[in-house]
């Protein structure tokens, strides 16, 4: 074992005893009683309820998390990637063709593995807890829909950083960052209109109260937004969510059929402003912005690493394709995506409690925001006392306590 094959594994290791750690303490957190902040909203058989799902949740993801680990570190160890290598070699002598191949099969692969536990969750877990409205056939045209979006768009996307990657030279990982960023602003345009729709049906919100609402609201703020859409979430499952997509002319809002079920006009404008807020203080931009230097330190870093030998030998490779380092290096590279997730996750939770902040500014001084968010939870069966370090290391929002908290320190409020 190289000393590439000490830092995955023990990367590995390291990330699932964090994480194990952090489950632990979240569930040692749970509190008995219901906090009074929440006895408005919630009653104690939901808190009992709230409180079962998480360890349920829990217990289930030990489970997966432990069975995948076992068969990628055996599918590791006992010459998994050379073996799928010698068997794609011989379906093609293009590079390109073997790689969309061999990586193909790896992730067709993962997601077989996989199905037994996504089946379960869906039908069993967030049946149990009232969530579930997905029926067979939909779960099936779902992962049906998903592979014919992975051959059309994925493929292609693939194949494109291959050939880049194979005969552009010394700056192919420029060329790549910049291929794929081209790509990623074109998918952010046609996302909304073609594939986010494959999934789902977005209906203009009809005429009435809260369109009313919504639309003057809009135009207070001297916001740009050509139509809002109703998403019928509740196909899937009777959580609610609501969420902003694309940009420019072609960004539109989708609010969960059962938010608008389950939420009062004014609480929904809050909900609206919230989403607005981010757009306001440029924290879509920013993020895009982020997202992009990321994507160029990976090309760079992967230029560095895809012809090193040592790292190819730490699983057992002979040859040497550039197909195969692409997967070796995200290994290698996870310590360091764990360390940003945690960064973006820090920077995440301050652009919420802004959001928040604008939307009590402009929606009644905060408390139809409040009442929002304590009606999300209880809907969703939030935990409503996660543990600091789980908060710290999962939390892309910050707990529902924490911003009614800042909502009411703000001046505005009242």
């Amino acid at each position: 074992m190289n000393i590439y094959a000490v830092i995955i594994l023990t990367t590995i290791i390291l990330s699932f005893l964090l994480d194990a750690i952090a489950d632990f303490l979240n569930i040692r957190n749970l509190k008995t009683e219901l906090p009074e902040e929440f006895r408005d909203t919630y009653d104690s058989e939901t808190y009992t309820k709230s409180q079962n799902y998480l360890k349920v949740k829990t217990k289930f993801g030990y489970v997966s998390t432990i069975f995948s680990l076992a068969v990628m570190l055996i599918f590791w160890f006992s010459g998994g990637f050379p073996f799928v290598n010698n068997l794609i070699i011989q379906i093609s002598e293009n590079n390109i063709i073997r790689g969309i191949t061999f990586i193909g099969v790896l992730i067709v692969a993962n997601s077989i593995i996989s199905l037994p536990f996504s089946i379960y969750s869906t039908f069993v877990i967030e049946e149990k807890f009232g969530f579930n409205k997905t029926t067979v056939k939909t779960f099936i045209l779902d992962i049906l829909k998903s592979l014919g979006l992975g051959i059309v768009l994925g493929i292609p996307i693939l194949a494109g950083i291959l050939y880049v990657l194979e005969f552009t030279g010394e700056y192919a990982w420029l060329y790549g960052w910049l291929g794929l960023t081209i790509v990623s602003l074109i998918i952010q345009f046609i996302a909304p209109r073609w594939l986010m729709p494959i999934f789902n049906k977005f209906t203009p919100l009809e005429e009435g109260e809260l369109r009313t609402a919504l639309t003057e609201f809009i135009s207070k703020v001297k916001y740009s937004l050509k139509n809002v859409f109703v998403i019928d979430g509740s196909r899937r499952s009777s959580k609610s969510n609501a969420f902003f997509t694309g940009f420019g002319k072609y960004k539109r809002i989708a609010l969960f059929d059962t938010l608008i079920k389950n939420h009062t006009v004014n609480e929904i404008v809050a909900i609206l402003a919230h989403e607005i807020g981010h757009y306001k203080k440029k924290h879509i931009l920013y993020g895009m912005i982020i997202g992009f230097v990321h994507n160029g330190i990976i090309f760079y870093l992967l230029s560095i690493f895809l012809g090193n030998k040592g790292l190819f030998e730490a699983f057992y490779m002979k040859e040497f394709p550039i197909y195969a380092g692409l997967i070796f290096f995200g290994m290698l590279y996870s310590p360091i995506e764990t360390i940003l997730s945690v960064l973006m996750n820090i920077l995440s939770r301050k652009n919420e409690f802004e959001a928040d902040r604008f939307a009590a500014e402009n929606t009644e001084g905060g408390e139809y925001l409040i009442s929002a968010l304590k009606k999300l939870s209880k809907d969703n069966l939030s935990n409503l006392t996660p543990h600091p370090f789980y908060v710290f290391l999962n939390y892309s929002h910050p707990t529902v306590f924490e911003r009614i908290i800042q909502i009411r320190e703000a001046p505005t409020y009242r």
